[in-house]
């Protein structure tokens, strides 16, 4: 993973500093509300429903089990001994008090992190596959080109005050989409062509009030443009892009108004000014960053198919959990492990204290020290050995890792809602615990196959409920709280947004509409069909036909 050089280090140590004197002055009243705003809102703080909340980065997902183990120590010295994992791959606190934070960021510095950028209308964390570097379906690892996006990007005077917010992923694998890349102010595919590697490059992807799947902008950017090309868009948008309106400020926006053609030529004569200028990545500059994400120290070693024959065949419970959470490495010998956080009775996402120490120690146990987060707010454990599985497997239990429900209906993303958000319509947490609960025969979820259901509190779409396959968003009416239900989205290769179903429905009604909507799934499903396949085959009308049979 990426480390620290001493520019790094004094850069974040300063902005520590910076921050501690502003705060400082705000609460002393020497600096009124709305210039204290911006200033906070760069720093990744929040002011929320109960609390303030903190938003740290984990860049690209990748932490080290020293740097968790220091937000452990901050989570119980500073908040309520947890923290929450985000589909952004990043962690927030959501109980520090205001003049702890400089403390926080302080901490957070000693292990090379901080909050920068992870508010505010300025580029936000780069997010990328959480099997990254590990899988065997990449063109190339994503991740030293998600940290020259970061470096490129951290402070970049030009656009610290963009019309909006603004989200970049990357995508490594021509195969699939684990990075929901197309749903991305720009989202950029890996390809090779020819022997070079480049970018497929999307614009004006997002969710939130407008969901819109991102325009194909440049079909093959060769990667030593990558940075100058950027550029080139941003600068179209922060001249372009609405600042009177902030619910039209997104770069969608301007894409959807201009057209595609239009916003592709706007950016080809900005990028003339900058093409083979001095933003142009050099060989030397991509190596140098490369140089951070080699293999670790892989043993040489057989894939362990016996061994884990015989044991899943002993050990059923070990079978689901292998089925389920287990990926097959590039590597022989090794296998990537998803720690679940999605374990029924517990907020997805959560995590608490003691849980994160435990991951930090599987970690260095068994996976060279290093995690990932996914952005559907999960833990991984990317290089394990075969062999070492089963042990794993155990411990993981131990600690409340190892449900076996990766990429299952039981797999909720979930954004906090309004047990936290101060944006929120309505509550999301409660909602997904019932639906787990209801959901928490293992062996019939299974059964249903890959299923992702997806839940937000309001329209902003942190829970990306757009394109889950089950979409579920919090509306507000009357002061009561409903939920509308949508079919058929996917992030993927495919994406799409999904359908509402049409009118939306009680709390206490959700449970049993998702139960009817898998009930008519299981009945006219062929083999093996997946969900998102069925929805496609079928349309809405005969889920529309049970759903409101006898809600409405």
């Amino acid at each position: 993973m990426y480390r620290y050089d001493a520019y790094d280090q004094r850069l974040v140590d300063e902005r520590v500093a910076q921050f501690r004197e502003q705060t400082q002055r705000f609460l002393d009243g020497k600096l009124a509300g709305d210039e204290f705003l911006p200033l906070r809102l760069q720093n990744g703080l929040y002011i929320q429903r109960h609390a303030p909340m903190l938003r740290i980065a984990i860049p690209y997902g990748l932490l080290s089990a020293t740097q968790l183990r220091k937000i452990a120590d901050l989570s119980d010295q500073f908040d309520k001994g947890y923290a929450h994992f985000t589909t952004r791959q990043n962690v927030q606190f959501n109980w520090p008090a205001l003049e702890d934070v400089p403390e926080i960021l302080a901490g957070l510095a000693e292990v090379q992190m901080h909050a920068i950028q992870t508010s505010g209308n300025c580029i936000r964390n780069t997010t990328t596959d959480q099997f990254a570097g590990v899988l065997r379906d990449e063109i190339a690892d994503p991740r030293p080109w998600c940290e020259l996006i970061r470096q490129w990007s951290t402070l970049h005077p030009e656009f610290a005050f963009l019309p909006r917010k603004f989200k970049i992923a990357v995508n490594g694998s021509p195969e699939t989409d684990r990075a929901a890349v197309r749903f991305h102010d720009i989202g950029l595919e890996m390809v090779n062509q020819d022997g070079e590697i480049g970018f497929r490059v999307f614009v004006g992807g997002g969710l939130g009030r407008t969901p819109l799947v991102g325009q194909k902008v440049c079909s093959f950017l060769p990667a030593q443009h990558l940075l100058t090309y950027l550029d080139a868009i941003l600068r179209v948008y922060n001249l372009n892009g609405r600042r009177d309106n902030k619910y039209k400020a997104r770069i969608k926006i301007l894409v959807k108004a201009l057209g595609v053609d239009v916003f592709r030529e706007r950016v080809e004569a900005e990028w003339a000014h900058l093409k083979d200028g001095p933003g142009t990545l050099t060989t030397e500059e991509i190596e140098r960053v490369a140089t951070h994400f080699v293999d670790p120290d892989y043993a040489v070693l057989d894939d362990a198919d016996e061994l884990l024959a015989t044991q899943q065949k002993e050990f059923p419970g070990f079978k689901r959990w292998m089925d389920r959470n287990v990926q097959w490495h590039k590597k022989a010998g090794y296998a990537a492990v998803t720690l679940s956080l999605k374990k029924v009775g517990y907020a997805p996402g959560d995590c608490t204290s003691a849980q994160m120490r435990d991951a930090a120690a599987l970690a260095e146990q068994y996976s060279f020290s290093e995690l990932r987060v996914s952005h559907n707010q999960n833990l991984i454990l990317a290089d394990v050995r075969q062999d070492a599985l089963f042990e794993l497997w155990q411990a993981a239990k131990a600690s409340g890792f190892a449900t076996p429900n990766i990429g299952t209906l039981n797999d909720v993303i979930c954004c906090p809602g309004g047990d936290y958000c101060a944006l929120a319509n309505a509550k999301s947490i409660p909602i997904a615990e019932a639906i787990q609960a209801q959901f928490d025969d293992l062996d019939y979820v299974h059964d249903l196959g890959d299923l992702d259901l997806n839940i937000s509190g309001c329209m902003n779409a942190c829970g990306h409920h757009h394109i889950g396959n089950i979409g579920v968003l919090g509306v507000d009416k009357k002061g009561e709280e409903f939920y509308q239900i949508s079919l058929g989205g996917d992030s993927g290769l495919n994406a799409r947004v999904g359908k509402i179903l049409g009118p939306s429905f009680k709390a206490i009604e959700v449970v049993e509409v998702i139960t009817r909507i898998i009930d008519v799934f299981v009945e006219q499903r062929h083999d093996n069909e997946p969900f998102i396949d069925a929805v496609e085959r079928l349309g809405l009308t005969p889920f529309k036909e049970r759903v409101y049979a006898s809600t409405h």
